[in-house]
Order: structure tokens, then sequence, then C-alpha cells
């Protein structure tokens, strides 16, 4: 993080470089399964907003779970790279220490994986951490619908940025706390601030999530759900490629996006050509 700005680090060959790793794809993907298992969503279909998107592997998970999602990034280059990929949320430009532009109760969830430490630096002279993550907390408090959790996996330098970005976080109006998975191992550990945005209307009063790996959870359930092969190829065990193609285009229809109408040649398969 001290090397250069984010939309400095994350340009050109870098931003490919992060999107096409095989160890940094099993990392994100493991993390973002994981938030959104802390996330705690009442169903499916679920809005969300994904803080710091970047090449949008973390999106993917929100989508194979479901849910529809937004993304937004500091990184022109990780943008370009995300639509490349064709993934299915919308993704924006956006300096999430400048604010969200969105309107209020938009999501009912958000995420992010390994970005909230940026607003720690003061990379211009005019930059002022404090101010930076009082502005963020703020639009995230906003953006989010009454009793919307969001779930910010991060990189503390030491006890003093915990303490910096947790006191920003209670002040502007949220609840929750600092989680820590492992917190007994030096490479396994994980930080994982768990936010409440207020209570929904008759819920039960929310409560901090157990860490995994002290005396709790040792895996992740949500891990369980997905049949992820190694080698990079998804399974579809249980669905036949109509009803997949059919569930993606429904999926982009409640996004706005214009999809064509079904008919008898969705998803038929082609005669191999000659």
């Amino acid at each position: 993080e001290h090397v250069a700005p984010p939309e400095m680090f994350y340009a050109g060959e870098e931003a490919k470089k992060y999107a096409t790793n095989s160890r940094m794809r099993e990392i994100q993907t493991t993390l973002s399964e994981r938030a959104l298992e802390l996330l705690a969503l009442p169903s499916e279909n679920c809005m969300l907003l994904d803080i710091g998107c970047g090449s949008g592997l973390s999106g993917e998970v929100i989508t194979e779970a479901g849910h529809c999602w937004i993304g937004c990034d500091i990184s022109h280059d990780m943008l370009k790279v995300a639509k490349s990929m064709e993934v299915e949320g919308d993704v924006l430009l956006s300096d999430m220490g400048q604010g969200l532009p969105f309107r209020p109760a938009s999501f009912d969830g958000a995420i992010s994986i390994s970005a909230i430490q940026w607003l720690c630096n003061a990379d211009t002279a005019a930059a002022n951490p404090y101010r930076r993550l009082l502005t963020f907390f703020t639009a995230l408090h906003h953006a989010l619908v009454r009793g919307g959790r969001a779930v910010l996996q991060w990189y503390p330098e030491n006890p003093a940025q915990m303490e910096l970005v947790t006191s920003c976080a209670m002040r502007c109006g949220f609840g929750g706390g600092l989680l820590v998975d492992y917190p007994h191992s030096t490479r396994a550990k994980k930080y994982f601030l768990v936010l409440f945005a207020g209570q929904r209307d008759g819920a039960p009063p929310q409560q901090m999530p157990k860490a995994m790996g002290d005396g709790g959870k040792e895996t992740v359930d949500f891990a369980n759900k997905r049949n992820r092969d190694r080698r990079g190829k998804k399974e579809t065990r249980g669905v036949n490629a109509k009803e997949w193609v059919r569930n993606k285009k429904q999926r982009q229809r409640a996004q706005g996006k214009a999809v064509p109408e079904d008919s008898k040649y969705t998803a038929r398969k082609r005669r191999p050509k000659f």
C-alpha cells in the first residue's frame, strides 16, 4: 500500500496479473465466500455492493450465490479487466474515500475484500485518512437498508489502525465490531470488520458471528454449497444447460439489461461444423 496509490498500483499489467493469477483467485474466492457467510443474508436475490470490486472475482462468488451486485473501484484498468471477463454485475469508477454515489437504502448488504486499508494512507498532501474514513462510512451507512450488514475484509498494519477504522465506523452509526479468524495463526489470520446498519423491525437483535479457529467453526459453510473444480472449470451438477441459460438471462433482466426472449432454440446444442 505504500508503494503507490491503488489507481496506480493496480494499473496495466498488474491489473491483468491480479485477475489471472491462480493463487490470487483462490485467495479472493475464499475470502469472498467467508464474507458472504458473515453477511447472513435473509434470502436469495439480494442486491449487494462490492466495494473495491477490482476485476470482479468477488462478484463471481456473489453471482453464484444467487444475488445481484454493483461494484465500484478506483482503478480504471481493473474495471476494464472486469468488463472483458463479462461479469454479470454492473461496475463503476469511484473513490470510496469521497463517498458512494448511491441513493438511500439501495443495498441489502455490502462486502469488501482487501480494500479499506487503502483509506488509511495519505497519498497526497490534501488527503486526510480520518476524514476519508468518515466520508466512506457515512456514505455506506446511507446506502444500506435498515438492518443491513457490511463485511469488510482488510489487512490492518497495527493496533492503532484497527482502532482508527473501527472508531470511525461506530461514530457514523454502525454497530458490530472486528472479527478475527484464526487469531492464533500468523499466516491464516484474517480480519473482518462486521458492521450492522441498525435493526430490522420485528427482528431479533443482531449478534456478532463466531470467528473460525477460536473454539468455533473451522470451515466456511458457504464453501460447501459450491462444487468448484480446482482447475477452474465450474460444475453444474443438477442443473441442465437450458435451465442455466434461462437463470442467467433472468438475472440479467433483473439488472435492466437487454436480453433476447426465450425460444425453442435457447441453449440448443449446435451440430459440429465440418
